[in-house]
């Protein structure tokens, strides 16, 4: 049974322990969830569909009844208190505007709701509105908005409100590629006008890097790493990550680790990609013994060799795509599909328009941003 809310605490740190959700025919939607939000972070959970991130979220809201485990909003446990009475705002992916309300009501309306004095009312809708840029509508209705308008007054409602936490899933996910980078400017800029705690949703990892102070990357209802977005994309915890966050996704290859006059070294195929003394030492501290490993490298860190040599291996051009200052050539290396990402003022003259298909070229690696992973496990060696 909910019970109503203790009187809020001014902190807004939110506080999630050994969260588990089942659902009926025991389907287990999130497991083992542990997370410390603070006061005026923005966290991003993000992952594939059906990884459990809207119902870790909608948990928090109140909106789902948590099976197992603590939720905190500040100092209090809101397990059992109601939705309303938490102190958030969410807003939703549809917008979950009233198409009969004018935006001005459709804002106004959770404050008419708490007997707000209209005065009161009015300077906030109108303070939003100035912040979000939609003072010009609101007298129209949802109808007569763009997908854009439309979510600045759904994210505007709940400004309105002042509460302490704000959580929004996929919010930009109904708007075009041009509006949603806009709208990640709009919301970064927010951010920093409304100086409260966001937990946001999204399965789109470029919102998650731009956005997050730390991510929360998700898979099957666990948590597979917690990190500032720099972390995650230079030391991924495990494939799943190093495969989930960066655009175009890391490269992976067969390869061994061999140790040779008491130096690590990856072997892939033919060619031996020395590894740095940062990376032989965290191998050595912890005893790691020679092994089939996959090789990870991100597409901007693979290069064009000269010719075949003791560090390259051939490769086939499949599809060339121009991106204006950079090239993504697509090609088949030691039996794997695998893009490079190389910027067209370091390609010589005759490709900077691209290659060929068909054409060969050797491709190597620098070892220092090379990723080792344990094939069986998926762990990241180092």
């Amino acid at each position: 049974m909910l019970r109503p809310a203790e009187p809020k605490n001014s902190m807004a740190n939110v506080t999630l322990t050994n969260i588990k959700k089942v659902y009926d025919k025991n389907v287990v939607a999130v497991q083992d969830f542990n997370l410390e939000i603070a006061d005026k972070e923005f966290i991003v959970l993000v992952g594939p569909s059906g990884c459990g991130k809207s119902t870790t979220l909608r948990m928090i809201a109140g909106l789902e009844e948590i099976t197992e485990g603590e939720l905190r909003i500040g100092d209090r446990i809101v397990n059992d208190v109601a939705p309303k009475d938490r102190d958030i705002a969410m807003v939703f992916q549809n917008y979950a505007l009233y198409p009969h309300m004018t935006v001005y009501e459709n804002m106004a309306f959770g404050l008419k709701l708490r007997k707000v004095p209209k005065a009161q009312i009015d300077a906030k809708v109108k303070e939003a509105a100035e912040i979000l840029g939609i003072t010009e509508y609101l007298q129209r209705k949802p109808k007569a908005l763009s997908g854009g308008q439309r979510q600045r007054v759904a994210i505007g409602r709940a400004i309105v409100r002042k509460p302490q936490v704000f959580l929004m899933d996929e919010p930009l996910s109904n708007l075009d590629a041009k509006l949603r980078n806009q709208m990640r400017a709009e919301l970064i800029k927010l951010r920093q006008t409304v100086n409260t705690t966001f937990v946001y949703v999204t399965h789109d990892q470029t919102e998650a890097m731009t956005l997050g102070d730390r991510i929360v990357i998700m898979k099957d209802g666990f948590i597979q790493q917690i990190g500032t977005p720099q972390d995650v994309f230079d030391h991924p915890a495990n494939l799943f990550v190093a495969g989930f966050i960066g655009t175009p996704q890391m490269n992976f290859f067969d390869a061994d680790l061999a140790l040779e006059n008491g130096k690590y070294i990856a072997r892939l195929e033919d060619a031996v990609i020395n590894l740095p003394e940062e990376k032989q030492r965290a191998l050595k501290d912890k005893g790691q013994k020679p092994q089939k490993i996959v090789l990870g490298i991100r597409p901007e860190h693979i290069m064009l060799a000269q010719g075949p040599g003791k560090a390259s291996v051939g490769a086939k051009v499949d599809v060339s795509e121009m991106m204006g200052s950079e090239l993504y050539v697509h090609v088949t290396a030691c039996g794997k599909d695998c893009v490079m990402r190389i910027a067209t003022i370091d390609l010589p003259a005759e490709n900077r328009f691209g290659f060929k298909f068909g054409d060969q070229v050797h491709i190597t690696f620098d070892g220092t941003l090379a990723h080792l992973f344990d094939p069986e496990s998926g762990k990241n060696l180092l």
